[in-house]
């Protein structure tokens, strides 16, 4: 068995990383540009990466992997019934 990630896998919290540096730099920028005050603008920059992160992170756990097996394990009675 190969249990090597494949390279998808292997950059998945480089783009959300990513998406979430971009999320916060458009949000800083916004801030820079209506206060003209650029340490408002990187406590804006820092929230907003940090807020979208967990965000974007919790989506992904959300979503999962479509060939991972369900938590319930490998039950055959799915009513639950005994």
């Amino acid at each position: 068995m190969n249990a090597k990630p494949s390279r998808r896998e292997r950059f998945r919290p480089a783009e959300l990383i990513g998406l979430s540096l971009a999320v916060g730099l458009f949000a800083g920028l916004v801030v820079l540009i209506t206060a003209r005050d650029i340490g408002l603008a990187v406590i804006f920059l820092g929230v907003a990466f940090i807020v979208s992160l967990v965000a974007f992170a919790m989506l992904a756990l959300v979503a999962g992997d479509p060939k991972a097996p369900p938590a319930g394990g490998t039950d055959s009675n799915p009513d639950g019934r005994p």
